[in-house]
């Protein structure tokens, strides 16, 4: 089998919310003895990324997750410095595949006009309301896969959008602002539990060395959360870059409360 480690070694580019790809049968298979680690990621300009409704499909499999436990019905706090939304914007994205996972149709079609809400905040709104429509209606529906593809959509448009305005620097934001709550809802799961196929998900320390320069390039961004952010990365470095040990159930917990924190402090003022 495929080592998880070696599936997840990321180089460059790699966000927890960067695309997302639908697997039908994820809650109809039967629960595999292992995790089937090929089907967890896909390679993006050269860059292996691992995919968020995958993972958690895989979670689901190694024991049934309840979904709606971890839906964000709090809409969060309204800022005006562009790095503070899109930070926001990565964890409303986040929010949106597990409302999808919940299969929370409100929840869904509230996330979708936050997201165009924040995206318009940075400038990229009208790349967003298409996106945002097609959220509505495929909820509206319960057509999940469908707004799963929407979602995938919104996350290219957005980071296309700011690449286009040299903004790469808030797409960066925007992706660390995803993993962030991903690993937080991951830990969450794994924390309640145990097992060592669901810590080894969070072997990434590669990912976090890519968000600790993007971190260090943005001296312009003169902002204490994004100082707090980069410190609590190297709290969460030793817990997961552990060579050929297992993750432990220590560590998860501490990972959570790391990223619950910080996610705490993105949503809020």
């Amino acid at each position: 089998m495929m080592s998880l480690r070696k599936t997840f070694k990321l180089s460059l580019l790699a966000v927890l919310g960067a695309s997302i790809s639908t697997t039908a049968s994820t809650t109809a298979a039967e629960a595999p003895k292992r995790i089937d680690v090929s089907q967890l990621s896909k390679r993006v300009d050269d860059v292996v990324v691992p995919l968020p409704n995958e993972v958690f499909g895989a979670l689901n499999k190694l024991g049934g997750v309840n979904w709606k436990e971890y839906v964000r019905n709090e809409k969060g706090s309204n800022f005006r410095e562009r790095p503070r939304i899109a930070l926001l914007l990565g964890t409303v994205i986040a929010d949106g595949f597990i409302a999808v996972q919940a299969e929370d149709a409100p929840a869904v079609k509230d996330i979708g006009q936050r997201v165009l809400g924040l995206a318009k905040g940075i400038g990229v709104g009208n790349s967003i309301t298409p996106h945002a429509k097609a959220i509505t209606e495929a909820a509206d529906k319960r057509n999940w896969p469908g707004v799963r593809q929407e979602l995938d959509r919104t996350q290219n448009s957005v980071q296309q959008a700011m690449n286009e305005m040299k903004d790469e620097k808030l797409s960066h934001l925007v992706s660390l602002g995803g993993w962030l709550r991903g690993t937080e809802v991951l830990t969450s799961v794994v924390t309640k539990r145990f097992s060592e196929d669901g810590a080894e998900l969070l072997h990434q320390p590669d990912l976090l060395n890519y968000f600790d320069q993007r971190l260090s390039a943005m001296p312009e961004f003169n902002l204490k959360l994004l100082q707090d952010i980069r410190a609590a990365l190297g709290e969460v470095r030793p817990l997961i870059d552990v060579g050929d040990a297992q993750i432990t159930h220590a560590s998860v917990k501490r990972i959570n409360e790391i990223t619950a924190r910080l996610d705490a402090a993105i949503i809020t003022k």
